[in-house]
């Protein structure tokens, strides 16, 4: 959400249809050995007191200028609501990352709780409706073209948080770590990550009928914008296609609001009279929202935000686990092939796959059972990678409170809000 291009028009030198194609081909899929990970996690940000409270924008622009100064391994920035997101730089394993993240979600906490302000890893806002911290050029386009489709655009730039887990694309050769299988099984794997971590059935306090609210909202929202590309033939190809044909949010202007465009295509843009610049297509792939961005790197976007301090692990070790060992890897594609004729010929996240993961999480009897066998193959890779005893056990905890139980963290808020009748507190 926050990975801007960019808040100038820089126009010049056009770019053609056919020269859009060979750049995006040429950046999305950046191959090789898989050597580095990484991880950009969105919190609500909220009063210490009671989460229920938001902090006045006034108090927020305190504490995250205090947060700016900060010498941090991760870049911290901030989502339209006010949400503050941590995106860790390249690790090299897994105990590298989980150890400079850690510390600097240490000292962010600090420095917010001198200000008596707290983080909260919820998919989606329990309690309050969108708000809108941030009023710049970029939002107020995006809020405007999103309005169009209805109100989840709102809610999702406002309201929603993530752990989104960031993987090397993978070698050129097929095989296991190669990026044609790690693409295919982002797709796959991605619904019973979803369906396992899936943390926001709540909002204005009541459920949603959603494990995942955050992920619906997506679902709904602009489907040229947030659909997969078809999984058929190369996946360059295809990418470069869906980036051709996604509709352009926005036209960015040195002064003023920037123009919001209707039915416009990238590929559309490019056969006008004042075609785009290669800085409008940079921004332009900013604009597109699917479960798996090709960046260079695979960026899974689908992991709700996790509960607890340090939830945010558990997703990020068994995705690290399934797709960098060689071994689980293989498990995991096996696991997952039957779930792709569930999923149809719709891409992800409207597919049948997709909305079930979203709606039922490990309820449903075949992704509780792809998910069971996924996190024994993780267990079993994670030693392996190097993981630490206490990250190994935090996964272990999690399959036996979870996924043994075809549960996932969302069913807790829902026991708070309907068996027992609590509030839902961090």
């Amino acid at each position: 959400m926050s990975d801007s291009a960019g808040d100038c028009a820089g126009q010049r030198p056009v770019v053609t249809e056919a020269e859009v194609e060979a750049l995006v081909r040429g950046i999305c899929f950046k191959t090789g050995p898989p050597r580095t990970l990484g991880v950009e996690l969105e919190w609500l940000v909220h009063e210490l007191r009671d989460p229920r409270l938001p902090a006045s924008p006034e108090r927020l622009s305190a504490a995250y200028a205090a947060l700016r100064t900060l010498p941090l391994s991760s870049a911290l920035t901030v989502e339209p609501g006010g949400q503050l997101e941590l995106s860790s730089a390249p690790a090299t394993s897994l105990t590298e990352l989980i150890g400079s993240v850690s510390a600097d979600l240490t000292a962010v906490r600090a420095v917010l709780r001198e200000a008596d302000l707290a983080l909260s890893g919820f998919g989606h806002d329990p309690w309050k409706p969108p708000r809108r911290y941030l009023h710049e050029p970029r939002y107020d386009a995006m809020e405007q073209c999103l309005d169009r489709y209805g109100p989840e655009g709102r809610a999702m730039m406002c309201s929603t948080a993530s752990v989104q887990v960031c993987l090397d694309a993978g070698y050129e050769e097929p095989g296991p770590l190669g990026y044609g299988r790690r693409w295919w099984l982002a797709h796959q794997l991605g619904a019973v990550l979803l369906a396992a971590f899936a943390h926001s059935p709540v909002a204005g306090g009541r459920a949603t009928g959603w494990r995942s609210t955050r992920q619906s909202l997506w679902a709904a929202m602009d489907p040229g914008r947030t659909s997969a590309p078809r999984l058929n033939g190369d996946p360059r190809a295809a990418w470069a296609r869906h980036v051709l044909d996604a509709p352009v949010m926005c036209v960015r202007a040195d002064e003023g609001p920037w123009g919001v465009p209707e039915d416009m295509s990238f590929r559309d843009w490019t056969r006008a009279a004042d075609p785009p610049g290669r800085a409008d297509l940079d921004y332009h792939l900013t604009t597109l929202f699917p479960p798996v961005r090709p960046r260079g790197h695979l960026e899974l976007r689908m992991i709700d935000a996790q509960p607890g301090e340090d939830g945010w692990i558990v997703p990020l070790a068994v995705t690290a686990a399934l797709f960098e060992d060689p071994e689980a890897a293989e498990v995991a594609y096996r696991t997952v092939k039957p779930l792709a004729e569930r999923a149809g010929s719709l891409p992800a996240p409207c597919n049948p796959l997709w909305i079930t993961a979203a709606r039922s999480g490990l309820a449903d009897p075949e992704l509780h059972e792809a998910a069971v066998v996924c996190f024994e193959a993780a267990a079993g890779a994670l030693p392996r990678l190097g993981a630490s005893t206490e990250v190994c056990a935090a996964v272990a905890a999690f399959t036996d409170r979870y996924v043994a139980r075809g549960r996932c963290p969302a069913d807790d808020l829902l026991s708070l809000l309907h068996v027992h009748g609590k509030d839902i507190r961090t």
